[in-house]
This record gives C-alpha cells, structure tokens and sequence, in this order.
C-alpha cells in the first residue's frame, strides 16, 4: 500500500475529469482513471507511476468491478471517487426513444452507482475516512426544452448523494457538485455570453477542479456530506423575463 492518497475518477480523461486529475495530482495524490476514450486515455501524459489508466465503461459492471481490482493491485488504498462520466442526449422529448433515456440514465446515473457500489468497498479497507463527489448539473434544478434524459439522470445523482451519505457516513462523505456553465478544452465564448453571469464570466474547468478536492479532503471539508454545491457563476439565482 503506498502512502499517498489514491482517486478514482470516471471520464477522467479530457475536459472536467481531465482538469479533476490534474488537479489531485498537483495536490500529491494518485490517480486512478476509467474512461470509454481510449484515445484521450492515451493521449494523457501523467506521472505513471501516480496514474492508473484504464479504459471501460461505467455502465457495465464487470469493468468498473475490474477497475476497482486494478486500483486495489497498483496502489492498494483509496481515499475518494469522483464521479464524472455523463453524456448530454438532448432531444426533442417527443421524438426520444426509450433506448436513449435508458442510455442516459444508465451513464450519468447508474454509472455513479456502480462506481460507488464497487468502489466503497475497498476505500472502507483503507485508512482514515474517504468521500465521494458526485458531478450532477444546474440542469438537475432548472432546465431547458429537451433535455429530459439528462435532467432526469442529474437531478436522480443529488438524490443518490444525500442517501449514500446517510449508507456510507460516518467513514465516508458524500457530496454533489452542480456546475453551470464550464468552458471545455479550447472554447470559446462571446462577451456577452460571459457578461450574463453575475460573475461576469463563464466557468473554467478549474472553478470544478478546485470545488472537488475541497470536498474530497478531509482536512478542509471534513464537516460536509450529503450537499449540493452549484457553481455557476449566479446563474440560477439570476431572473430573466422575455
């Protein structure tokens, strides 16, 4: 068992998950990465003897139990599990077919169970207290037309969250994150777009990076489970009338 504390995140390997990664590592921690992209999994040039990598899906739960195998033999603990992977599926609801919610919700919210249901188990082996941060959306409090698949699946993540807390707690926390709108990797945006926020500028993938590890260390948060914190730049508080 090495002594540095050990991450796992889902769709790790570009955008959020990426910017989630690179942060815990900057913080000392290794990391441990489950991702379908095999391409961008490849293309990620983290320190390997801190960055297990492995490609999977966390709808299926032979790979995610897989993982968590691969995780326990490389660094023998794990201290947090960040749950990210999601896909959008926005459509005109009356043409969404049962096959595409599923999906959805198999990926954005179902994948969040597996990853827990999975990977609890070896963080309660481990020493000290661990802690789950959930990625749900502001799209899990507000929405637009067609996206009900994926408001659905991220208001379903803040249910899940406050009832592993109660499941997990007292040794392991469990919170959610619901980010408004995040710049990806290279996009851009208009100055109008960021003077809509009350913040006056839309999010980075940095703003998410640095909420998560705050809720995944002990020493700065270990006082919290079972909350939603949006970070959106004043988005939902902010009334528009047309």
């Amino acid at each position: 068992m090495i002594d540095t504390k050990v991450v796992a995140i889902s769709g790790g390997a570009k955008n959020i998950g990426k910017g989630i990664a690179r942060k815990f590592l900057n913080e000392g921690w290794a990391v441990a990465i489950l991702d379908l992209d095999t391409e961008s999994l490849e293309k990620l040039n983290f320190e390997p003897e801190r960055t297990l990598k492995v490609v999977g899906d966390v709808v299926d739960e032979y790979d995610v139990a897989e993982f968590f195998v691969k995780v326990k033999e490389k660094f023998g603990r794990l201290d947090a599990i960040v749950n990210n992977a999601a896909i959008g599926g926005f459509k005109d609801f009356l043409s969404l077919s049962v096959t595409e919610w599923k999906r959805v919700i198999d990926v954005n919210l179902t994948g969040c169970f597996l990853m827990v249901r999975f990977g609890a188990i070896l963080m309660l082996e481990s020493p000290g207290r661990g802690a789950v941060v959930n990625i749900s959306s502001t799209r899990a409090l507000m929405s637009e037309p067609g996206n009900e698949a994926y408001s659905a699946s991220k208001a379903g993540i803040l249910g899940l969250t406050h009832a592993l807390a109660n499941s997990l707690g007292p040794r392991v926390r469990v919170n959610a994150v619901c980010p408004g709108w995040i710049l990806h990797e290279g996009e851009e945006v208009s100055e109008t777009e960021h003077k809509q926020h009350l913040v006056g500028r839309v999010g980075k993938i940095e703003d998410i990076a640095n909420i998560v590890y705050f809720l995944a260390d002990e020493n700065q948060s270990g006082f919290i489970t079972g909350q939603c914190f949006v970070v959106d730049g004043g988005m939902t508080k902010k009334m528009i009338y047309i």
